[in-house]
């Protein structure tokens, strides 16, 4: 296995026995094609998927009597008539029908070998090279299968080399993950010469029709012929390539999917891996981390169970890199990370496998910036949002008479901004489109762009406009507020017992609100080649936004100025600790008092069984990081790594969900590397925090290239919570602000802010 070297071992996943079902099997991925492979002996299996592989075209949903009883709503919402307001809601509010589209497989292909009695077995999938690879032996004779999904050459591509010619047999199909479903989602699968070419319309009007096309070439004079539907083989070297294509982007896409194929195997396999581990390398090779003790030695669902050590939490943070490269890359027409990423295997998948925007999302892309992945990973959510602003405007107008654009929960390959499902606790929530424009906005912090900026502010001015329309005042009139308004997911209980959902400016909104408006005003400082007419409006809206609130028991109140009680104490979102992360609002030095009573939140929420979930298991690790607690993160990523992580590193809610790999991915950085932006002496600092949280158990560590706020790369090794030897920094960005390096122990060290200047300074 030419990529198992003692130097890639800590970076890989590997496992003594095949998969024997989909959460061991090992995901790769070019961006827009995946698999999972399960490393089988007698059928191999991997499970395809295409990102615009959808059901059904865009639909019209939005509610046409939303607007005309808008007043009456938030007469009802002011009252705290709580059952009158969601009866009103779901007359009048909700979208017919009542879902967007959703995610499907491309399909399945497999590899029919009939081989039993095997020993010497090992599958791994090795971070450093993206690469899958098989290796066994039967009778003496040895096997092994490599896998790539490659992005300069579009396709997935496998390699099988035997020590002894061989006979399989290779199909391409359609076929669902349940064992009880035998129906073929496919209009025509034919096999002819060394290709098998897979026609499917996915249901639903003006669906992407898909074309995959499985191409197969013998490097050693062996034979191909095609039978029936499928290719049997007899070689002891060949190449098996995947292309495919969908109307979303071409056409005509088997021309498209069978010139993709056809080009990748006319060249040698060292050629192609040469170009997908270049490509590949110049992203995952931007930082790296390494943490002891590492017990890389052991198969990792064995290290899972039972081991859970420093090295593995390294290892998961840079599965986490490896994924948001394997299932974002910018492109043509690009699709960024749905709930699965890429990688879902059911006709029925999960809340969809759609983009769930009041959280979810934005947190696959809380890694981007500190990973250094915004130009390559990102922009395929700039696209989706860009295509959002402009469904938006209707959704904004049609609902709500407001300008400006605004999106609900959840989002589509369509773009859909209307609300989804019927979840009174979820679903009209306008405010979904804001946090994305919010979160991009706040990677130019790491990486600035003045070319995404603009494109950024056009989208987030749009958004911006929708909530100074959608404001009101507040029953006493001191502040603006939204109406309606909820807490994603959760509801409380008001003071008269009764149960309720719907409130006036909730913590959520009005911190998320307070964010984005201060973006506004940045951007129209730094921007000057654009129009800044909503800077006046912008700034007055800003100095009547409501503050945060503290209860009578010392809680951040998570209903705006109503002090609720929650009727699930140990709900998964904690939206209303927003200020603490991903913002940067509350802060244990700069506002103490509010983050003592973030930390009473979420002993509250752990007290009655919160964290439950794999995604907000990763938003705890990320919020005690920014409470400097460093025991509460170790105990949070053993929780993670013990309850909600699949033997295949994947999170799982459960089931299967990637967004709490990205959070924890982002959460073990913020562990070890803090950057905020403060007025310190009338200038413009970004305080980079050395090991604010870490672990004890995190015993030894080396971070390379971490990106820190305006633009500075950190790297430096610890042991034992102290920085060993040197720290260097660099700074990237032109401009930038200085940085003030704070370490373990108190130290200081100032910076300017030059361009590309490396400055090294000696802890002990």
């Amino acid at each position: 296995m030419d990529s198992d070297t003692s130097q890639s071992r800590h970076l890989q996943l590997q496992y003594s026995t095949p998969a024997t079902e989909w959460s061991e099997a090992l995901p790769i991925g070019n961006g827009r094609l995946g698999a999972v492979v399960y490393g089988r002996t007698e059928v191999e299996l991997m499970q395809l998927n295409e990102n615009s592989v959808w059901y059904g075209g865009p639909q019209e949903r939005t509610p046409p009597d939303a607007y005309r009883m808008l007043p009456k709503l938030r007469q009802l919402v002011r009252d705290e008539k709580h059952s009158e307001a969601e009866a009103l809601v779901k007359e009048c509010f909700f979208a017919t029908p009542a879902s967007m589209r959703h995610y499907e497989p491309m399909g399945t292909a497999t590899l029919e070998f009939n081989h039993k009695n095997i020993t010497n077995y090992r599958r791994c999938l090795d971070l450093a090279t993206s690469q899958v690879s098989v290796q066994y032996t039967v009778n003496d004779i040895s096997y092994q299968r490599d896998v790539i999904a490659s992005y300069p050459d579009n396709a997935l591509l496998l390699r099988f080399t035997a020590s002894k010619s061989t006979r399989f047999i290779v199909r391409l199909d359609r076929l669902s993950d349940n064992d009880t479903d035998t129906n073929v989602y496919a209009d025509t699968i034919t096999a002819s010469g060394s290709h098998i070419v897979v026609h499917a319309t996915p249901g639903g009007l003006n669906s992407n029709r898909l074309c995959s096309v499985l191409g197969v070439v013998c490097d050693d004079g062996g034979t191909i012929e095609a039978v029936g539907n499928c290719l049997v083989i007899n070689s002891a070297s060949c190449r098996v390539g995947i292309a495919a294509q969908t109307t979303f982007r071409h056409a005509e896409p088997e021309v498209i999917a069978r010139s993709q194929i056809d080009q990748a195997l006319a060249r040698p396999w060292d050629e192609l891996v040469e170009r997908h581990r270049t490509d590949y390398s110049k992203l995952f090779g931007r930082m790296s981390l390494r943490m002891w003790p590492d017990a890389c030695d052991l198969p990792t669902d064995q290290r899972l169970r039972s081991c859970r050590d420093p090295g593995l939490v390294a290892l998961y943070h840079n599965y986490g890199r490896y994924l948001l490269i394997s299932c974002s890359r910018n492109g043509y027409k690009g699709l960024p990370a749905t709930l699965q990423g890429i990688w879902n295997p059911s006709f029925q998948p999960p809340w969809g496998s759609k983009y769930t925007i009041n959280i979810n999302t934005q947190m696959n892309y809380w890694p981007a910036g500190p990973c250094s992945l915004i130009d390559d990973c990102s922009i395929p959510l700039l696209d989706l949002l860009e295509r959002m602003s402009v469904r938006g405007r209707q959704t904004a107008k049609v609902m709500y008479g407001c300008r400006g654009w605004c999106a609900h929960h959840n989002t589509d390959i369509w773009a859909d901004t209307n609300p989804q499902d019927r979840c009174m606790t979820a679903t009209i929530w306008p405010l979904g489109g804001l946090w994305l424009s919010t979160t991009l906005m706040d990677t130019l912090k790491y990486q600035y762009s003045k070319e995404l900026h603009n494109r950024l502010f056009h989208v987030h001015e749009g958004a911006v406009q929708f909530v100074l329309d959608f404001m009101i005042p507040s029953k006493c009139g001191s502040y603006l507020v939204t109406n309606p308004s909820l807490s994603p997911e959760n509801a409380f209980v008001s003071k008269s017992g009764i149960n309720g959902i719907f409130c006036e400016g909730s913590t959520i909104d009005m911190t998320l609100i307070k964010m984005a408006l201060t973006q506004y005003i940045w951007s129209s400082e730094r921007l000057s080649n654009v129009s800044h007419s909503l800077k006046g409006p912008v700034e007055a809206a800003l100095a009547r936004i409501q503050p945060l609130k503290l209860n009578q028991e010392g809680l951040i109140q998570e209903w705006g100025l109503n002090d609720y009680e929650e009727v699930e104490p140990g709900h998964r979102h904690v939206s209303h600790l927003f200020g603490l992360y991903p913002g940067d609002l509350i802060h244990p030095t700069q506002s103490p008092d509010f983050a003592t009573a973030a930390r009473k939140v979420l002993e509250r929420r752990l007290a009655n069984g919160g964290g439950h979930t794999g995604w907000s298991r990763a938003w705890l690790l990320n919020f005690y990081a920014r409470l400097l607690d460093a025991e509460a993160c170790g105990e949070n990523m053993d929780l993670l790594l013990h309850n909600s992580t699949l033997p295949n590193l994947l999170d799982t809610h459960p089931p299967f969900q990637i967004d709490g790999n990205f959070g924890a991915c982002a959460g073990i950085l913020e562990c070890l590397v803090q950057s905020t932006e403060r007025r310190m002496d009338e200038e413009n600092v970004v305080e980079i925090s050395l090991l604010p949280a870490c672990p004890a158990k995190w015993d030894r560590g080396n971070l390379q290239r971490v990106r820190a706020k305006q633009g500075w790369l950190v790297s430096f090794q610890w042991s034992k919570n102290k920085i060993v030897g040197s720290v260097v920094l660099s700074c990237t960005m032109a401009g930038a602000d200085g940085a003030h390096v704070l370490c373990p122990g108190g130290l200081r060290r100032v910076f300017n802010g030059d361009m590309v200047r490396d400055y090294t300074f000696e802890v002990e």
